[in-house]
């Protein structure tokens, strides 16, 4: 049976996440995958949908309507591959009782601003011009994997090469746990 891979998009969701489906196409074959819009959890309903507003509509309320709705839908212990408010969603969610195995964030928002981990693996990755990223004593303190990758900003999950990275990684670090369990011997 596969690994179960719950993937949140940034906050545009669907409106702007074509890239998303590349994320789906690599790692499709190897996850049971449930993909949940931000956006759309969020429940926001704008008449403009500017950078600005929509910013402004998730920090006023969008995001806990997002944390409760992805805390009513999960049920299941799973891994979660986030993008930017994605992954601010999924980390405040675990640390209310979602049930994770490991996060994948990549420009998640303001976590510098974090004094709490989930207890999972966690991974985090951000863009060298982003500017709300942690410290490496942040992610030291907080005894979470972080990288920086330089010349990209916060949308670099959107670039190909990061999106083979990411999925390159995700897929070695099943091949890991895979393999770790089967080291067990079969009759003792």
């Amino acid at each position: 049976m596969a690994e179960r891979l719950v993937v949140l998009s940034d906050m545009w969701g669907a409106k702007k996440g074509l890239w998303i489906t590349s994320y789906l196409g690599y790692l499709q074959q190897y996850f049971d995958i449930v993909f949940y819009d931000s956006l759309q959890l969020s429940d926001i309903n704008l008449k403009s949908y500017t950078a600005e507003n929509v910013k402004e509509a998730f920090c006023n309320g969008g995001m806990n309507t997002a944390l409760a709705q992805l805390l009513i839908k999960e049920r299941e212990e799973s891994h979660y591959l986030t993008f930017c408010a994605g992954g601010t969603i999924a980390w405040n969610a675990a640390l209310c009782g979602l049930p994770i195995k490991s996060l994948t964030a990549i420009s998640p928002l303001n976590l510098h601003l974090q004094t709490e981990k989930p207890n999972c693996n966690i991974n985090l990755l951000y863009g060298e011009y982003q500017d709300d990223k942690p410290s490496p004593e942040w992610a030291s303190d907080m005894d979470v994997n972080m990288e920086i990758i330089p010349k990209f900003g916060r949308e670099l999950y959107s670039d190909d090469k990061i999106i083979q990275k990411v999925s390159l990684n995700l897929l070695q670090a099943l091949l890991k746990n895979t393999l770790s369990t089967m080291k067990r011997p079969l009759v003792s």
